[in-house]
């Protein structure tokens, strides 16, 4: 069975063509052109992976990834826009997406950023982690359930946000780069899109920083990137 992806883009003649790229690159895709239409077609839960514009008609794309997440972490999520400051980035990374291209974008990006969300979700499904669960004092980090836990109590990440901390937490002490997480955790590496990382370490810190006796486990090395370290 094809992959079924839902574009929400209020560009009509922007998202035909994406319609046309990913039916033939072997997609099964679903489109709307207004945030109303979007957000129901979003909240049926029938799509392996959304892409959202942010500015659309009566609902838009960050309020719909916003409900899409508060019941389902793991649908990979792919923000569109037109907007190029660094706030508009952050902020649909901050509600949840996995991903996003600031348009123009070449259509070869977007099958490959397509591509790259399919293989790290179907890794998370189907793959047989090479190790055991990893545990750091009273926190607990199980590959093969995607959970992560501390002191018995389970910690709400989506599906990025867990595979960033198991990917730094299988190698404590040692420090990544954006550009090595983007290739080692996202599945590619383009230049500009390091806010990404940045995104996502901030919004797993505020997680895992609201368990008040958890220390802490994610920690900045400036001017080099970032370290798994529970001390």
């Amino acid at each position: 069975m094809s992959q079924h992806i839902l574009i929400v883009e209020d560009e009509v003649d922007l998202a035909n063509l994406i319609e046309i790229t990913l039916i033939n690159a072997g997609f099964e895709v679903s489109k709307a052109n207004d945030g109303k239409t979007g957000l129901s077609l979003a909240l049926s839960g029938n799509f392996d992976l959304m892409m959202l514009d942010i500015m659309l008609p009566e609902v838009d794309g960050l309020e719909i990834c916003r409900q899409v997440r508060l019941n389902d972490p793991s649908t990979p999520i792919m923000m569109l826009t037109a907007r190029d400051t660094e706030t508009d980035r952050i902020m649909g990374l901050n509600m949840g997406a996995d991903d996003y291209l600031t348009k123009p974008f070449s259509i070869r990006e977007l099958e490959a950023r397509v591509r790259a969300l399919f293989r790290r979700s179907q890794l998370s499904v189907d793959s047989k982690p090479p190790s055991q669960d990893l545990v750091f004092g009273e926190l607990c980090i199980e590959p093969e359930r995607h959970k992560v836990s501390f002191q018995n109590s389970p910690i709400d990440l989506t599906s990025t946000e867990f595979d960033l901390i198991h990917f730094l937490a299988s190698n404590p002490g040692q420090v990544f780069s954006r550009s090595q997480l983007l290739d080692s955790v996202w599945g590619y590496n383009h230049l500009g899109y390091e806010h990404t990382v940045n995104s996502h370490i901030n919004r797993l810190r505020a997680k895992l920083e609201a368990c008040d006796t958890l220390p802490k486990v994610v920690h900045t090395i400036w001017g080099v990137g970032y370290k798994f370290e529970y001390l």
